[in-house]
């Protein structure tokens, strides 16, 4: 896309020069040129006869506006005037909108009345930017008029964007269709839209001091799209966040945190009930391997160990210092890491921001950047990192392994996340507390269980994002090959400071979370028990090949609720073709069901299971399975999980592995087959027709994130 950045640096100089937050109408028509953003035809009038000259010129009807820097919202000045119809209504509407614009702001500088050619005919649509406070440069998309204002049906996407991203947009707003045409109507040229908004968030990249844009209306038509307004807001002390460290820094700094040789407990105590006492006892009892030193500044020895004044009496090298000292303290000892060049320093103390003292926070990362040792936390559990058996928490010690990295923000929830882990045989590679996030946050997490060999998923609790456009970024990468799950606290906040422009009034946050993480290929849990279900499940189940569900229950009420969770989980319910519905019949009763769901009804013996759920293991047209039993005296809990198993084992070896979720409805002794069958290999519920649909929906979301479904 050609551009013309200087016509566009010319301009915003003149703004800065003339000490203005915002552009004139004229000024903004001047940069959509400079970068190929079609506007109708313009002129500007500082007469009334002017006015009617320049309407006569480009043909009536014209739409007349007040050009003002001290008048943004020209419609609520009284500044707009559309449908001029001739030569004396131009005139007239010259001499209105003065009066108005006059009467709204008597010292307003009027530069005069802009005349402009009407827009006829197409769909109105809104594109824009804001500047997000963690992501940073977004670029926005909705339909114009009622349904953005009142619907807020807006998407956001990180700017600049492709064409490709562009295209999603149009799609991802709920009123989609209507750029389809609709009772007659035409189709909007969904290329010329793409192009505007390529082109709107390259310009807020090229100058980042374009922190607002409008273009609203757009005109869509089948032949174009045509911005009939323009609005941009500046702001010449912006500055954009600075670039992340390189992966390569994240990575060396965090092997050496979560892989320590050697680890400091500065605080140890021999005292039973002191945090510095439980983290020396998890680091032993938990197995842990490395050297341990414990620093205190009058013992000899702490349980054992050979204690040591500061780290810099220690001989060897220091990897990660565990901090369990009070708030106050942590700034004398983190130097003398710094001093040492011990790397990281896990800091468990509370009594930092969260407590009101950001004086305390802001010295700890001063002392941090100048020696270089990358923080976490302050006020954190610590963490776990099974590979190494380290346990570097005041927590209890975890020892079932697995490939499941977890994170949390909050303290509770890190608490939620070792209870759950136990309980469900969870096997994990790692529990993180990032706490306050004073400096190592969700994207150095990332760059880690990247290049981990030994984590699969990462699933993580976060309140907000410190550097979303960092962690989008890691994100994108990471997901194409391990699945990211996020649970963001606070949807439901209100939105950003209220905005000059309608692009940034219709920026609630959580949307821009919602379409910035679907963006990135992130999978987004919608409550504690979905993360927890979802980093637990997704790595049990094999990846789909294909888009085509099928339902296989013995209970018709059941497969209803599995339909509906179906499609609210954004897949679709495979089409029966007729081969392989007269196929099923030959298995199930003839006042069963075939078609999709194949309803078997809940009389029928576990050959009945086990024969339609072969079938539709072999058939490869079918590419998921969503299982609904009823407890029936026929075929009992256990004996239908224990077939399950034995026929996914089978057709596995013959190479049929598909996923398969199982929802179990029954009396308590489907708690117990649910178990049995998640512990084999296929994710179950007991009482829930939901959560076995929604895990399986997020694998797809996954799978089709990662390019991995044709």
């Amino acid at each position: 896309m050609a551009v013309d950045k200087a016509s566009v640096r010319k301009i915003l100089d003149m703004v800065k020069a003339d000490g203005r937050t915002s552009l004139t109408a004229p000024e903004g028509k001047l940069v959509c040129d400079a970068y190929g953003i079609s506007v109708p035809g313009e002129g500007l009038a500082k007469s009334a006869a002017e006015a009617a000259k320049l309407a006569s010129g480009m043909g009536y009807p014209v739409v007349m506006k007040i050009v003002s820097p001290d008048i943004l919202h020209k419609t609520e000045a009284g500044g707009v005037v559309v449908g001029v119809k001739d030569d004396a209504a131009a005139k007239a509407a010259y001499d209105t909108i003065l009066a108005n614009a006059k009467k709204y702001k008597a010292d307003a500088k009027i530069e005069g009345i802009q005349v402009q050619q009407m827009l006829m005919g197409g769909t109105e649509v809104i594109i824009g930017s804001i500047t997000d406070g963690s992501f940073g440069k977004l670029v926005a998309f909705g339909l114009g008029g009622v349904l953005v204002e009142v619907l807020k049906d807006v998407t956001f996407r990180l700017a600049p964007t492709t064409k490709d991203e562009a295209l999603t947009m149009l799609d991802g707003i709920q009123a989609h269709e209507m750029l389809k045409g609709v009772r007659g109507g035409d189709p909007v040229n969904r290329e010329a839209l793409a192009k505007i908004i390529v082109s709107v968030s390259q310009l807020v990249s090229d100058f980042p001091e374009i922190i607002e844009l409008d273009l609203n209306p757009v005109f869509a038509t089948k032949k174009d799209a045509i911005a009939a307004d323009v609005r941009i807001v500046v702001d010449f002390a912006y500055k954009p966040r600075p670039a992340p460290r390189s992966n390569e820094e994240i990575v060396t700094a965090m092997n050496r945190i979560m892989m320590p040789k050697a680890v400091a407990v500065i605080g140890a105590s021999a005292e039973a009930g002191k945090i510095g006492n439980s983290v020396m006892k998890n680091l032993i009892n938990g197995g842990y391997k490395g050297e341990i030193y414990p620093i205190h500044p009058k013992a000899d020895e702490i349980l054992g160990y050979k204690a040591y004044k500061s780290v810099k009496d220690v001989p060897g090298t220091i990897d990660t210092a565990v901090f369990a000292i009070p708030a106050k303290f942590v700034a004398g000892a983190l130097k003398e890491c710094g001093e040492k060049k011990i790397p990281g320093a896990v800091l468990i103390p509370s009594g930092f921001a969260e407590a009101n003292e950001p004086a305390l926070q802001e010295e700890i990362v001063e002392i941090g950047n100048k020696y270089n040792v990358r923080l976490m936390g302050p006020n954190i559990y610590g963490f776990y990192y099974t590979p190494a058996n380290l346990c570097a928490t005041f927590c209890t010690a975890y020892d079932v392994k697995g490939s499941t990295a977890l994170s949390s923000q909050s303290g509770g929830i890190g608490m939620a996340i070792i209870g759950f882990s136990r309980s469900a045989k969870m096997g994990v590679s790692a529990i993180v507390g990032l706490g306050n996030k004073s400096d190592i946050d969700e994207d150095d997490l990332l760059a880690f269980f990247e290049q981990d060999k030994n984590t699969n998923i990462i699933a993580m609790h976060c309140e907000d994002l410190k550097d979303g456009r960092a962690f989008a970024d890691a994100a994108k990468r990471v997901s194409k090959n391990k699945p990211v799950v996020v649970l963001k606290g606070g949807r439901t906040s209100a939105g950003a400071k209220a905005a000059a422009s309608h692009t940034g009034a219709l920026a609630g946050n959580d949307k821009i979370y919602e379409d910035v993480l679907k963006q990135s290929g992130v999978i987004r849990a919608r409550s504690l028990r979905q993360l927890l279900e979802f980093a637990r499940g997704i790595p049990v189940l094999p990846t789909p090949k294909g888009e085509n569900v099928l339902i296989i229950t013995g209970a018709g009420g059941s497969g209803v609720l599995l339909s509906d969770s179906v499609v609210d989980n954004g897949m679709a319910l495979m089409k029966m073709p007729d081969d392989l519905d007269a196929a099923f019949r030959k298995f199930i009763p003839p006042f069963g069901a075939a078609g999709n769901p194949v309803d078997i009804t809940g009389g029928e013996p576990p050959i009945t299971y086990v024969n339609t759920v072969k079938l539709g293991l072999t058939d490869e047209r079918i590419h998921s399975l969503i299982l609904g039993y009823w407890h029936t005296i026929v075929t009992p809990p256990m004996v239908f999980a224990k077939n399950m198993i034995e026929v996914k084992n089978e057709m596995k070896a013959k190479g049929f592995d598909k996923p398969m979720v199982a929802s179990l409805a029954g009396d308590v002794e489907v708690e117990e087959a649910a178990e049995y069958l998640y512990q084999n290999g296929i994710p179950a519920y007991a009482y829930s027709t939901e959560l076995p649909v929604e895990l399986l929906g997020a694998k797809y979301k996954w799978a089709r994130g990662a390019g991995l479904i044709k």
